[in-house]
């Protein structure tokens, strides 16, 4: 007889999830399995919701499974720590972002790059290597300044690698950043952090004053106005183009210097045309990144104490969940939400 979530492991837990493509999400009874010998328990404190957790419960990208319950942008206090780990504690502080597990044996996960492992195991919708489904942070436990830090496990991982490895961290660099939201706020911190010159680029003025005045964007660019498009072109040697809806690729290659590189990190639930001529004659460059390796996550996260970067977040209970994704869905939120989980998760 087929196991339920409820008792399929031995540690009982709870949380909200969907049940279907609606995304309607509501308390959820399931079951984590007994911490292992490598293994970390802590309760949930904090999570930030990302706009990929609203494409996930909304089945838009074609892969969800239900009961899907979301979440990884989690932080939280240890637990219980397995028999053979050595740095943490029961007491600490931990953090979880989107990657949780990959095979350790290939040639990614020995460079450290192990969010391009084939055996990616993710925190959640994602297959644990029992067979058995992954939850996510909007939960109470889980095996591995708190509320505005959470967000960097997604949000700026998301960002900061590829800054990295594009060579877009050099001081005196001309950046781009599309879509001034969860990810690209954080996008302009990191970028200012490295000494770049950085320009906003967003389809309307709603946000100007606040690229410009609280985040200290060197300009703020209108992608919809022709005569700002033009006045720009060939001036950015990156472009960090953190939008997740359908959008023209071409007035952003066409602000690239020649060799420049536009890197995609939002994730449409459609196909975006890309031309080919204006790579050919700029020698121009369009390419992808996915969060980052365990390594380069805690240097991230060296880097972001070191300048005091943080998310700038909306603190929300969990039973406003449903109304945080509408609002996401409608980018109604500066920039990020963050679910108090410690505090407002009741058990039903």
């Amino acid at each position: 007889m087929e196991k339920s979530a409820e008792t399929e492991h031995p540690v009982k837990a709870f949380g909200w999830a969907a049940r279907d493509s609606s995304g309607l999400l509501a308390p959820f009874k399931f079951s984590r399995r007994k911490t292992g010998e490598e293994d970390v328990r802590f309760n949930v404190l904090y999570n930030g919701i990302c706009h990929s957790d609203l494409h996930n419960i909304k089945n838009e990208w074609g892969t969800a499974t239900y009961p899907l319950l979301p979440g990884h942008e989690i932080v939280g206090v240890v637990t219980e720590v397995g028999s053979k780990v050595t740095k943490v504690k029961i007491g600490d502080h931990v953090g979880v972002g989107c990657l949780i597990g990959s095979c350790h044996t290939c040639k990614n996960c020995s460079n450290h790059l192990e969010n391009y492992c084939p055996k990616l195991l993710l925190s959640y919708n994602s297959t644990y290597y029992d067979g058995t489904m992954t939850y996510g942070g909007f939960s109470d436990t889980m095996n591995l300044p708190l509320a505005s830090g959470a967000p960097l496990l997604c949000a700026g991982i998301t960002t900061y690698s590829p800054l990295k490895h594009f060579g877009l961290d050099k001081p005196g660099l001309h950046l781009g950043v599309v879509g001034l939201g969860g990810l690209g706020h954080v996008a302009v911190k990191f970028a200012k952090a490295f000494g770049l010159t950085v320009t906003v680029i967003s389809t309307s003025t709603s946000k100007k004053e606040e690229a410009l005045k609280h985040l200290k964007a060197d300009a703020f660019l209108v992608s919809t106005d022709p005569a700002q498009l033009q006045a720009a072109a060939g001036t950015m040697d990156g472009i960090i183009d953190t939008v997740s809806a359908d959008h023209a690729l071409q007035p952003l290659i066409d602000l690239l210097t020649t060799d420049g590189r536009l890197v995609l990190v939002g994730a449409p639930s459609q196909p975006l045309q890309l031309p080919i001529f204006p790579l050919l004659y700029g020698r121009k460059i369009v390419a992808g990144s996915l969060i980052g390796g365990m390594k380069e996550t805690q240097e991230m996260i060296d880097f972001a104490a070191k300048h005091n970067i943080t998310a700038d977040i909306e603190l929300v209970p969990m039973d406003y969940v449903n109304t945080a994704m509408d609002r996401l869905a409608k980018n109604d939120v500066r920039y990020r939400f963050v679910i108090d989980v410690g505090n407002t998760l009741e058990a039903a």
